[in-house]
Parts: C-alpha cells; sequence; structure tokens
C-alpha cells in the first residue's frame, strides 16, 4: 500500500479530487463491505471518503444538529465525541455503561430519549472498553428507536479488529435501522496506517446528501494517492485480515496473561487494541491516581477510564494498549511487577 501511494503521487493525479472521493475507492468500499459484511451499497450515493474518520464524525454532527438537538452518548465515549456534540450545538444525553461487559438496555436508551432527540452516536466495537455488540444489540437499539426520527451515526473504526469468533454487525445490516444509519470506517484503522487519515462514510442517499454538504467546508477532500492506496488495500485477500486479527489476539493474550501474573483483573477485550483491568478488587478507587503511580513508579502509560465520562465517575477501570511488540509488552509486565509494592 504505501508503494502504491509513492507511486500514486509520483506518477499520478495530484491536484483536487472528487469531493466524495475518486470513484476507484468508492467502488472499492462498496465492494469490500459486501464481500466482508455483505453490505449492499450504491458507490455513488451511498459512500463518500473523508480525511480521516474523526472528520466524518465531525461532519455528520454538523450536518444532523441544530443548536438545542440533543444527542445520545453510550458511556465510557470515545473522548472527541462530546466536544464535537458541544462544538454542533448539540446537548448530550448520557447512557452510562458498566464493566465487564458494557451492555445497554432498550430501557437504558429510552430513558435518554426526549423529543429533542435528533443523533445516538454510538462506537461499536467499543473504545475505550473493548466490547463488540452484536446482531442483538443492534436491535435492541433499533426497538428504542421506534417512534423517533433520530438518525444512528455508527463509528465502525474498529470493524475488522474483533476476536474469539466474533463477527462485526454494522448499523446497516438492521434492517429496522438500514434507512436510519450512518456507517463510519478507517482506512487507519484497518491497516494501521492511522497517519494516513482516510475515512469512509456510508449512509442512504438521502442522509448522505445532507452529509456531503458538511464535508465541502471541513476538509473538503483527501489526498489523492492515498485514495489511490486505500483502493488498493481493501482488495486484500481474506488472509490478510485473518492473520491481522490473529497477531492482535495474540498479543492481547499475551499482555492479559503478564497482567494476570501480576494480580490485575483483567476484563474482557472482544475487540479494538486495548485491554481494560478493573482496580475495584483490588480495593483501588481513583484510576486517574492509578494511572499517574503507574508512569512515576514504573514507568508504564495507561489511560484511566473515568476520562471518557463527561463527569469524570466509574473511577474502577484503566485502559492498556497491547498494539505492541512482544519484548514491549513483556518489559511494561516486568515493570510493573517491580513496582506493585508501590501501585496497591
Amino acid at each position: 500500500m504505501r508503494q502504491a501511494a509513492a507511486d500514486a503521487v509520483l506518477n499520478g493525479y495530484n491536484q483536487y479530487p472528487s469531493m466524495m472521493g475518486i470513484p476507484e475507492l468508492r467502488q472499492a468500499i462498496a465492494a469490500h463491505y459486501a464481500t466482508h459484511q455483505g453490505l449492499t451499497l450504491n458507490p455513488e450515493t451511498e459512500v463518500m471518503v473523508t480525511s480521516g474518520a474523526t472528520e466524518a464524525i465531525a461532519g455528520a454532527l454538523f450536518a444532523l444538529l441544530e443548536p438545542g438537538d440533543e444527542v445520545v452518548l453510550f458511556e465510557p465515549a470515545y473522548d472527541a465525541y462530546l466536544p464535537l456534540v458541544r462544538r454542533a450545538g448539540g446537548i448530550a444525553r448520557f447512557v452510562k455503561l458498566q464493566p465487564p461487559h458494557w451492555r445497554f438496555t432498550a430501557e437504558q436508551v429510552r430513558a435518554a430519549i426526549t423529543p429533542k432527540t435528533r443523533v445516538v452516536l454510538l462506537n461499536n466495537p467499543l473504545n475505550p472498553a473493548a466490547a463488540v455488540y452484536t446482531r442483538a444489540d443492534l436491535e435492541t437499539l433499533a426497538d428504542a428507536l421506534q417512534g423517533t426520527s433520530a438518525v444512528v451515526v455508527s463509528d465502525e473504526v474498529w470493524e475488522h479488529v474483533v476476536f474469539d469468533g466474533h463477527r462485526h454487525v454494522s448499523v446497516l445490516n438492521v434492517p429496522a435501522l438500514r434507512d436510519r444509519a450512518v456507517k463510519i470506517g478507517s482506512a487507519g484503522k484497518i491497516f494501521s496506517l492511522t497517519g494516513w487519515k482516510v475515512g469512509f462514510v456510508m449512509a442512504p442517499p438521502h442522509i448522505l446528501r445532507v452529509l456531503a454538504k458538511a464535508h465541502q467546508f471541513l476538509t473538503f477532500t483527501t489526498p489523492p494517492n492515498l485514495q489511490v492506496a486505500v483502493a488498493h488495500g481493501l482488495a486484500k485477500d481474506m488472509d490478510y485480515f485473518t492473520s491481522m486479527r490473529a497477531d492482535l489476539a495474540a498479543k492481547r493474550d499475551h499482555l492479559a496473561k503478564g497482567l494476570r501474573t501480576a494480580g490485575f483483573p483483567v476484563l474482557p477485550s472482544a475487540g479494538t487494541y486495548f485491554l481494560c483491568v478493573d482496580l475495584a478488587p483490588m480495593g483501588l478507587k481513583d484510576d486517574a491516581a492509578f494511572c499517574r503511580r503507574l508512569v512515576t513508579e514504573a514507568g508504564v502509560a495507561a489511560i484511566p477510564v473515568s476520562a471518557f465520562y463527561a463527569e469524570g465517575d466509574m473511577k474502577s477501570t484503566i485502559r492498556f494498549c497491547f498494539a505492541k511488540n512482544e519484548a514491549t509488552l513483556d518489559e511494561a509486565v516486568r515493570r510493573i511487577t517491580a513496582a506493585a509494592g508501590k501501585l496497591i
């Protein structure tokens, strides 16, 4: 893919490409999701390319919200969501999820919905909690939204990073959501090329037309050479995606084993690059304070999951990233084990 990007910048087109994305990439996106998720997408009316998934999320919120409209967010929520909702003039209403499984119920969603609800913003798989929502979960969401006009914006950037036999189900694959949903993907997450910032937006035509108007006045377009390279990558055979998941699952298991041996209660991780630890059984009640001690005493960085809650509550969980080489993971566990007496 990097060679394809280099060839395209030297020998290809370097002026403004189509605002919606080059046709080659939009067609590749439609073909990719037909193969991997059984989706039928019209590349001309249901697919748009953005400069990363965060731009796609921002554009969706700016397009769909008027000041005073409400957005349902599931906490813990990826850190860009709440600032973007507020920047769009929206008001956030929260569904608080609990470890270890981080599931939601229809009753929780209904309790967050009001006549002003315009958008429900979902992250599946869920960063930072590493949960994967199933078809049954999405049907629960659809049931809760009956009788409303809310649009579901689904951040699915981790869709290929799922483990243990899980299969990603998109909101666009749920009939009750198909006409009211926006699916967002990321080449950076799929191919571990996060600096490229190439995102995908898929939605029914009546919604995508609105999203395109916001995209036009944000980044307008995305480097054409990167689009050419991503189109090349999306056509990779299934072995690439299978081996990528297997490699990451092995790293997850390696870190989980080391943390458990060091005495840390590890929570399930069904997807993403992340592994969470529940501090509550250890008698610890402040995840941010623990993460500060972890840096100063052990030289290991983790993220307090309370940072993903608007009010900073739910302070019992921390998040590690296992997308590292095995030697780095081993050194982290060694340092944590050596400093355990000062940490706990």
